[in-house]
């Protein structure tokens, strides 16, 4: 796959989060809103070897996978600083092409016209997708830590911004549940 420059896609308006982005954007932006996208899906299907799990021990993180809708944070770009924001999240999210770009139509939950954003969905012909099950999620999520962080972490600040804009992740909840609980602990 040849990699993906912001030049290859139209300038974008709005951004669309479902991870990280909704407590860290790390760009300007000029407002945002809660938005819908159909056609994928919340999922810990991205393998972290440097931000929240290392070569010995990677971690996992948060992808867009096909199916499904996601409920995450659209985010208006600034256009003085749209240039900056979009450079800033290529650098962010396209080391090593884990995810690919997409312009996607979200649909913001206030019931205004839906906006043309830009997000990354998860590249599922890369080696580090991967589709495990929860007790392995549970487990990473549990152990593994990288240059940004406790993997746990990475989920808790996640479902609780979720939260905080009311917002029910059902991935998420059943994942924090099965944690504060103390299911899917390694023997």
């Amino acid at each position: 796959m040849s990699a993906f420059a912001p030049s290859d896609l139209p300038e974008p308006d709005w951004v669309f989060g479902y991870g990280s982005l909704i407590w860290n954007p790390g760009f300007d932006y000029q407002e945002t809103v809660l938005a819908r996208v159909h056609g994928y899906r919340r999922s810990f299907c991205i393998r972290s070897n440097r931000y929240r799990g290392t070569p010995a021990a990677p971690g996992v993180v948060l992808g867009l996978a096909q199916g499904g809708s996601c409920i995450g944070m659209a985010f208006r770009l600034d256009p003085a600083h749209r240039a900056a924001a979009v450079k800033s999240l290529f650098d962010r999210e396209m080391p090593g092409q884990l995810y690919v770009p997409r312009m996607v139509e979200a649909l913001p939950l206030t019931g205004a016209p839906p906006v043309r954003a830009l997000t990354f969905v998860a590249n599922t012909t890369h080696a580090a997708f991967m589709l495990l099950p929860d007790e392995e999620v549970l487990r990473r999520l549990r152990h593994c830590a990288g240059e940004r962080g406790p993997n746990l972490e990475y989920a808790l600040r996640t479902h609780e911004s979720l939260r905080a804009h009311g917002v029910r992740c059902t991935v998420l909840e059943r994942l924090v549940r099965s944690l504060s609980m103390g299911e899917g602990k390694t023997r």
